[in-house]
């Protein structure tokens, strides 16, 4: 069964569950027993063990961080200055293991959960998430199959992966016609989920009705990939004057790899929802890389006092850059913090309530505060165009959101 299938039949399921008058799932009267009492329990789901751990790390510190600057700041006020305390599962980067951890800290009590970076596993947790009557906010979760199946208690903090594609083809257009050297056909490299498919397909509907030329298309399993040398060959051997990379950190590290090894002759990389090429780590990793990598994804505010206040924060406390995944679980538990103090309660369908009419200021890219439409979408949420700059990523499109100007295709050539 295709992913999309089995999100549509675990969908049905839980709409059957929350939408019929059922009853409620076995353990959800100690769950609510162990809600009126306590600490207000915020679960968060990310992968801290296999290939995605560095980020899913990051993200479960940011997450704490929300949660420790809300205690610091006297808890939730309206039950009394009641404390929060994040309550964490490891997904492992497995859908069957996020599933089975987002029921157990549910039935501990969780009144919401945020997380959980891979698409395929916010797309179980969702389906446990609204049998349950529990919110859930995602903070990066790109595919947009989940929010097309009206569930009620599913929210996105970030963009979804059409808005990022479609942002992304737009941008290419604007950069490459204002450098005098208008882009006319694009490879696109992706892996192979839902995730990278999404953002490929979103991606060449909205350049094609741009004009621009997009294949070949080429996929991989992220999984188990070790070298795209093979891959980057055939985009050489296409013409194409601009690849476009869908993948998370290790594969995108790869392919930065095999474009310095295979040398094609392209203007620009350009990250579609990309996991590495905005990354400070990707900078170290992938050695020289001049100006030819951009990137079009939700990224923190760079522009923000208090987005730049809280990656420092980070820094002195874990020795690292704050990565914009760990900003995204900061502003998710936030939304969910703020929504318990509005409610008053800990109910989660109170709460699911008020998250629907919340009004959040974020700490990462937006052209407003983070609002949900009736699908569970942040209505406000931007994507920004970044580019590697002497070293550094950069905000350089929108203009209005810009930190220097786009440099596309200066002279380095790999």
């Amino acid at each position: 069964m295709s992913a999309r299938k089995l999100i549509a039949a675990l969908g049905a399921c839980a709409l059957l569950a929350t939408g019929c008058g059922g009853s409620a799932p076995m353990g959800a009267a100690g769950a609510a027993a162990g809600r009126d009492e306590g600490p207000v329990k915020i679960g968060a789901l990310h992968p801290v063990s296999g290939s995605n751990a560095v980020d899913g790390q990051q993200m479960r510190r940011g997450a704490q961080m929300a949660v420790d600057a809300i205690n610091a700041a006297g808890g939730i006020k309206s039950l009394g200055g009641r404390k929060v305390e994040l309550v964490t599962g490891d997904t492992q980067g497995k859908a069957d293991i996020g599933q089975s951890e987002a029921q157990r800290l549910i039935s501990a009590g969780a009144v919401g959960l945020v997380g959980t970076y891979q698409s395929a596993v916010s797309t179980n947790v969702a389906v446990v998430a609204e049998r349950n009557r529990v919110p859930f906010v995602a903070d990066v979760t790109a595919s947009d199959a989940v929010y097309a199946h009206g569930y009620k208690y599913a929210f996105r903090v970030q963009p979804g992966s059409k808005v990022i594609a479609t942002a992304a083809a737009q941008y290419l257009q604007q950069v490459s016609q204002q450098a005098g050297k208008p882009v006319h056909k694009v490879a696109f490299l992706h892996e192979q989920s839902d995730f990278g498919s999404g953002a490929a397909d979103a991606f060449t509907a909205a350049a094609e009705q741009l004009g621009i030329e997009v294949g070949p298309n080429i996929s991989y399993d992220a999984t188990s990939v070790s070298d795209l040398t093979a891959q980057v060959t055939q985009v050489k051997a296409s013409g194409a004057d601009v690849l476009a990379v869908a993948g998370y950190y290790r594969d995108s590290l790869l392919a930065a790899k095999a474009i310095a090894s295979v040398k094609p002759d392209l203007n620009a990389v350009w990250g579609v929802s990309n996991g590495a090429f905005d990354q400070p780590k990707f900078v170290t990793d992938a050695g020289d890389l001049g100006a030819l990598y951009f990137s079009t994804n939700y990224h923190y505010d760079a522009t923000n006092p208090q987005t730049v206040a809280l990656r420092e924060q980070y820094q002195r406390r874990y020795g690292d850059p704050m990565r914009t995944g760990a900003v995204l679980s900061y502003d998710a538990v936030q939304v969910i913090a703020q929504a318990v103090d509005k409610a008053a309660s800990t109910d989660p369908r109170k709460v699911r309530d008020a998250i629907a009419a919340a009004r959040v200021a974020p700490l990462t890219v937006g052209n407003g505060p983070i609002q949900f439409a009736p699908n569970g979408d942040n209505t406000n949420a931007l994507a920004v165009l970044m580019q590697v700059q002497d070293g550094q990523v950069k905000q350089v499109y929108p203009p209005e959101k810009a930190e220097s100007r786009p440099e596309y295709q200066v002279t380095w050539r790999p």
